[in-house]
């Protein structure tokens, strides 16, 4: 069985260690969610007509982390990874040659720049970019708190597919 190192925040941190030990409460979680699985299992779609699967998950979270941290908080021009303009939504469309291996891959590698990203500002520092549906700038501590809200509604989605593919609960 994988071992994933996974616990909450203490009750008493501070704010900066507070958001960032939920963040990462949230990535351990869903690692966990998709943990001993097989490639295939995680590609199963179980929950009809949605096509939701765990490896999608992993995917979708793997550009968001991209995208909020890098394109958003930095600036970076940062291609997407599995979505294009024919397919906005590529990170969810898993076919059997997508592996968690790279998709688990990719998703650790943009959380360590995650982190590297976020440790050298202030919460309170304005993003280099603004969004491109409102022209609204962000502060980190706003992206710090959209990226839980959206790790948290992820891996409830994570908790039905994993019961619905072994079974496995909890949280």
């Amino acid at each position: 069985m994988t071992k994933i190192e996974r616990s909450e925040p203490d009750t008493l941190a501070g704010e900066r260690e507070m958001l960032d030990g939920w963040l990462d409460y949230h990535r351990a979680t869903l690692a966990l969610k998709c943990a001993d699985l097989t490639d295939e299992q995680l590609r199963r779609q179980v929950l009809a007509p949605s096509e939701l699967t765990l490896l999608g998950l992993t995917r979708h979270m793997a550009e968001v982390e991209r995208y909020w941290f890098r394109d958003i908080t930095l600036g970076e021009d940062v291609p997407d990874l599995y979505c294009t303009e024919e397919d906005p939504d590529g990170d969810f469309h898993v076919t059997e040659e997508h592996t968690y291996a790279e998709a688990e891959t990719a998703r650790q590698e943009a959380i360590v720049r995650a982190r590297e990203i976020a440790a050298a500002r202030s919460l309170d520092e304005v993003s280099a970019r603004r969004s491109r549906r409102t022209d609204e700038a962000f502060s980190l501590r706003w992206v710090y708190t959209h990226m839980i809200e959206e790790y948290a509604r992820h891996n409830g989605h994570a908790d039905m597919l994993r019961e619905h593919i072994d079974g496995a609960t909890g949280d």
